[in-house]
Order: structure tokens, then sequence, then C-alpha cells
């Protein structure tokens, strides 16, 4: 099945079709399984959802981007996304809050926290980050996911659920270790969210034992990177998504060599060229009919022609072949 699907999406085919995505970057590719959506000038509205499989992506992919908020809810309509997990620097002060003074001493640093805890405590404060939900709904894309918080403790962390609540997230992502599944579960369980969990190398790490981490809370769930994964382990990521699909919320979608790659271990690849089972993935997932947000996470080196717009609107079309 991977080799199939290697010789199926061989680069030059696939960047050949995905050209023709690109030509008119003004407007998105949408396509959908059953419900195809028209695009025009100034009417442009995304369905990334594939044969019931909703591909997104994390707005780090277009990290390169100069602007705010505003500039990447652009990169994602022209991307063609429906779904992201909205990376949250840059949102606060985007809604309103104090700007942090560049260089302050002690002092103005102390009257900066003092204003910014104020400000978050404001009646108002939350309904803007439901304004800025609408801006991003009113574009087509949802937020499924804030990866972002305004600190650890409860007060702050209670904050944080209450804000990707209003953003329509179903929680919040950080970094799957002991001190978060403990301290972060608990205060999404009060919010009726998901404390969501992201992997980087700890499964190759000796000892580590995700079933711990999960049991702090029922509202733990995994954030899992197939490409850390198999890049780091060299197993098969689809073995790990057939055992915790009901552990999973969402998984992060990247091409990599495997862990015993005689070349380059655990290197970052267009997609197509590395040896990550993609396809495998995604089409477990579509055909168990399982719930998984699936994100697309740019981190191969964007070359000089073209932009992480393009780059993620390929992925996209990669992923779309797949599940079509």
């Amino acid at each position: 099945m991977k080799e199939f699907f290697k010789e199926k999406l061989s680069r030059r085919n696939f960047l050949g079709a995905a050209t023709m995505l690109t030509t008119a970057s003004v407007v998105p590719f949408i396509l959908s399984c059953g419900n195809t959506k028209t695009a025009s000038r100034g009417n442009m509205t995304p369905n990334s959802k594939f044969a019931g499989v909703q591909i997104g992506a994390i707005t780090y992919s277009f990290r390169d981007l100069k602007g705010g908020i505003e500039t990447v809810l652009a990169a994602c309509v022209e991307a063609g996304l429906s779904s992201v997990e909205l990376m949250g620097a840059g949102v606060e002060e985007y809604l309103g809050a104090p700007r942090k003074p560049a260089g302050a001493d002690k002092s103005a640093a102390g009257q900066y926290n003092r204003a910014l805890s104020e400000w978050r405590r404001e009646p108002g404060t939350l309904d803007k980050y439901a304004q800025l939900r609408k801006q991003f709904n009113d574009a087509g894309v949802q937020i499924h996911i804030y990866k972002w918080t305004a600190g650890d403790t409860e007060d702050e962390l209670d904050y944080s659920f209450k804000a990707a609540k209003a953003l329509g997230a179903i929680g919040i992502s950080a970094e799957l270790n002991e001190g978060n599944a403990r301290i972060m579960g608990p205060v999404a369980a009060r919010n009726g969210m998901f404390a969501i969990l992201h992997n980087h190398y700890q499964f190759a790490e000796p000892g580590f034992d995700v079933d711990k981490l999960l049991a702090y809370s029922p509202t733990n769930r995994l954030n899992f990177d197939v490409g850390h994964y198999f890049g780091s382990t060299g197993l098969n990521p689809a073995d790990f998504i057939r055992k915790y699909h009901d552990s999973i919320a969402s998984i992060h979608l990247k091409d990599k060599t495997a862990a015993d790659n005689i070349k380059q271990k655990n290197a970052n690849q267009v997609w197509g060229q590395g040896e990550t089972p993609l396809a495998e993935v995604l089409l477990l997932i579509r055909d168990e009919k399982w719930p998984i947000f699936c994100d697309i996470e740019l981190e191969y080196k964007v070359a000089p022609w073209s932009t992480s717009v393009k780059e993620v609107k390929r992925c996209m079309e990669y992923s779309r072949q797949i599940l079509i």
C-alpha cells in the first residue's frame, strides 16, 4: 500500500497537479467529496474536508509571513483550509490587550503585568475572542484547537481555556509532559474542554509512559505528531493510532526520513520524498471514521520560488489525492 501511493504520488506527478492549483493564488483550491463549493474573487469559501477526514493546518506553518492575525487568516483562506490549530502568539494584542513595553524596567514591567491581568478579567474580553472566532468562521475557517496558555497557574489556565472555548476550539494544545498532563487536565475538565498534548521525540525516550500521562485526567488527549514519532522511533504511527485512537484529538502531518535512514535520520522532507506512511495513516482514519483532526505542519524548507501558502496547499492536495 505504501509503495503504491509513493508511485501514484511521485514528486513529478504531484507537483504537476499542484501547480495547477497555485497559478491563480487569489482563488483558493476548493474541493470536497460530494459537496463542491464555488469560489470567486471576494467570495472565497475554503473546504478541506475530504471523504469525512478534516484536513487542516497548524498556523505555525505560516510563520514566515509578515503581519498579524489578519495575515494568518488570509493565508488560511488562500491555502483552502477550512479548519486550523491556531497559534496564540499576538492574539491578545490583536484583541486590544496592553502592549508590553520594550526594554522596560521592573517598575514598568510590573505596571504592564497588572494592566494585562485587569484586561483579562474585564467582562468584555471573552467577547472579543468570540468576535475573532466569527471573523474566522465568516471566512469559512473553523478554529478547532488553540495552542496557547497565559501561564501555568490555575487562574491563568482557567482564563486560557475560557478564551479557547470562545474561539470555538475543543481544547488547548501544549507539550506532552508530566507537568502539563497533571495541571492542565483538571482545568480543562472544569471548562468542558480537552488538554491536548503534543509529542516531539518523547516516545523514543527510554521508559516514557504515555498511559500514565493520559491517566491524570479523562480530558487529557494527544496531539499525535506522526512525523516526530516515526522519525525518532522508526515505528509505524498507524499502529499507534489503532491502539490509542480514542485518546487522540488531532494529528500533525509531516513527511520525514526514518530513524534508521542511512543517509539522513529523522529529517524533514517535501511530502512524498520522505518515508512516513502518510497514506496508511490517512486511509486508516478515513476507513474507521474516527473524528481525528489531521493538521499539516509545514516544516520542510520552502524553496525560494515558492511560499508557505503554496506549500500548505500542495500538502493539502497530497492528502486529498490519498483520501478520495
